[in-house]
């Protein structure tokens, strides 16, 4: 099956300045989304959704990491996240099969040494929608200074019958990061 890709776009965002203050370190920022076809739109409700996840996942996130990477080496990559929204003649549930799935996850986690679950949102949106892809650290799940949204829009995805799918990664955590991270809390609490 083809994976029925229309476009990838890469945004970079790179921010020098956060609060009126130059942070000490440049917060990098990179998202490579997809715009493919919905395998499923135009055949109503489909029970087993496993047969196009198998043919489309795996192929998909290697070809989006390695844009991805072209940008940000893995070594670099600090925090990482992913999204997905379906057209509007879609379910909700299309978009999460395209990135639920190890097949797609595992070879984007892989590719930046990371062993964390990959932060997420599905959602429906029209054309143009902003679109929030969430992240957290690769690999320490309480660190919330890597706690990161990256925020992207598309003017014309998804379409209807499309999906969009990205993927994101970031070199550093929030520019002056000063909130205690999840275990300072629990030490705190049970204290």
């Amino acid at each position: 099956m083809s994976l029925g890709i229309r476009k990838i776009c890469t945004f970079l965002e790179e921010t020098h300045l956060e609060g009126g203050r130059e942070v000490p370190r440049p917060t990098n920022i990179v998202v490579v989304a997809a715009i493919i076809k919905n395998p499923w739109a135009g055949r109503g409700f489909v029970e087993n959704l496993r047969p196009e996840i198998l043919d489309i996942a795996m192929d998909l996130s290697h070809q989006m990491t390695t844009r991805l990477l072209a940008q940000m080496p893995g070594e670099k990559i600090e925090a990482c996240g992913k999204s997905a929204a379906v057209g509007i003649n879609g379910e909700i549930e299309h978009a999460s099969a395209m990135i639920h799935t190890l097949r797609f996850g595992n070879p984007f986690r892989e590719a930046i040494g990371g062993t964390n679950y990959l932060e997420f949102t599905n959602t429906r949106n029209a054309p143009g929608a902003l679109m929030a892809l969430p992240m957290m650290h690769k690999s320490e799940t309480g660190k919330r200074s890597h706690f990161l949204t990256a925020n992207f829009q598309i003017a014309d995805a998804p379409g209807p019958d499309e999906i969009m799918v990205a993927i994101g990664a970031a070199d550093n955590g929030r520019p002056h990061a000063r909130i205690a991270d999840r275990f300072q809390d629990l030490a705190e609490l049970e204290a």
